[in-house]
């Protein structure tokens, strides 16, 4: 940002939000209740996703320059942007330590605006040596927490440097283009006459080079294209309905695969969410691409809830899960999550699963799903679902022993994907 006062007032905006994050909320929901607007929010939020992607390495630093734990969490959160901002823009560090200094005479009657000024001007001063060291320790070298990381060192003991450093970039910007209006090569060269460089991944998939605002994709405000990312897209082709079938999405916010389902087939419709304030997501998301759906607010769990006793063709279970494949969107989950919310993940999935089981035909077919890497709630899950049950087989998915792990790269987010029909 060129002006001064909102790059202090941006610095300011993003410590609350990743103090906020450190105290146990989410970063979006912080970011909302700021009510930031324009170049202030979009700066704040640049610096607090920025800072918390990259929180091992910058909570590593701030310990070698400190004596002691700093107690003021805004503070703390004020110096953790600050050093993500000199890391981004080295050439401009004069102007990020001055204004993280005015920001710190705001905070707690300024009585830290020195430290901030000697902690920061230490950094600069000891850049190299600091660096070195926190390429020694790996949560700061691999930004991601110690439990988090052995998680992946088990499960992907080739992969899991790769899958660390995607879960660290920013993520790609796909698209879906509705099949009922229009197909992927012919909406890349309407997105080049615009100056939007892109590519087709499949006949509905584009990947943009750069993300942009939805305001600027021709037609987004008539449903011809959504932002979906590609590893998203592949349920709905997995699930394979057909015309007339009767089709649940069992967890469906935002609504993003429950649109993609009904623009490649003209089913009857379910779509369940427990969480009610994001219902709304899914009817704005079926409004805007002219489909509908029987929207209900409900516990897939309780089938007394909910459903009416009429067997389902196909089940979408995309699960609650760690978001572990996703984390790259979400740079505070890794930061928030704990080693036991995987265990608590797995037990809900299958809680979800059995439920949902009861309530698919006989000949129907489940896509179990998940946005996550961790094979606890992957390949363990559905291996211990098919176990416990005998009228179930799997079915191809496209990736290795029935079941399909995508992991995170550049043109898709990782996922999870097991196909499962009922024979009787």
């Amino acid at each position: 940002m060129s002006s001064s006062a909102p790059l202090a007032l941006a610095l300011t905006a993003a410590a609350k939000a990743i103090a906020g994050v450190l105290a146990g909320r989410n970063l979006d929901s912080v970011l909302a209740a700021a009510r930031l607007e324009g170049a202030t929010r979009a700066a704040a939020q640049s610096l607090a996703y920025g800072a918390l992607r990259h929180f091992g390495r910058g909570d590593f630093i701030l310990g070698r320059l400190m004596e002691r734990p700093l107690a003021d969490p805004v503070v703390r959160g004020l110096l953790l942007a600050a050093l993500q901002r000199l890391d981004e823009r080295p050439a401009d560090s004069h102007t990020t330590v001055d204004q993280a200094v005015r920001a710190a005479e705001g905070m707690a009657g300024g009585k830290f605006k020195g430290l901030v000024n000697g902690v920061l001007r230490n950094f600069l001063r000891r850049r190299g040596e600091l660096e070195a060291a926190a390429l020694g320790d790996d949560v700061a070298r691999f930004q991601h927490p110690r439990w988090w990381l052995d998680q992946l060192i088990t499960a992907w003991p080739g992969d899991w440097q790769a899958i660390a450093a995607a879960g660290n970039s920013h993520p790609p910007m796909c698209l879906r283009v509705n099949r009922r209006r229009g197909e992927a090569p012919a909406y890349v060269d309407e997105l080049a006459a615009t100056g939007i460089a892109a590519r087709a991944l499949g006949d509905q998939a584009i990947l943009l080079e750069k993300p942009v605002g939805v305001d600027r994709l021709p037609g987004f405000a008539e449903g011809r294209v959504s932002v979906q990312d590609a590893g998203a897209q592949q349920a709905a082709r997995l699930l394979d309905a057909h015309d007339g079938m009767r089709v649940l999405d069992a967890c469906a916010a935002p609504g993003g695969k429950t649109g993609h389902v009904l623009e490649l087939a003209d089913v009857d419709m379910t779509a369940l969410e427990m969480d009610a304030t994001r219902v709304g997501r899914i009817d704005e998301n079926l409004a805007r691409l002219g489909l509908h759906a029987e929207v209900r607010v409900a516990d897939v769990r309780r089938l007394d809830a909910w459903w009416d006793g009429r067997p389902f063709d196909r089940i979408l279970a995309d699960v609650p899960c760690s978001a572990s494949g996703v984390v790259r969107r979400h740079p505070d989950s890794k930061w928030l999550r704990r080693p036991g919310d995987i265990d608590s993940f797995a037990s809900t999935q299958a809680q979800i699963l059995d439920a949902l089981w009861q309530a698919l035909a006989p000949g129907g077919r489940m896509l179990y799903c998940t946005c996550s890497v961790f094979p606890r709630e992957n390949s363990q899950q559905a291996a211990a679902f098919v176990a416990g049950h005998k009228n179930v087989v799997r079915l191809p998915t496209g990736g290795r022993d029935n079941e399909w792990q995508l992991l995170p790269g550049a043109e898709h987010d990782g996922f999870y994907y097991a196909l499962l029909e009922k024979t009787a």
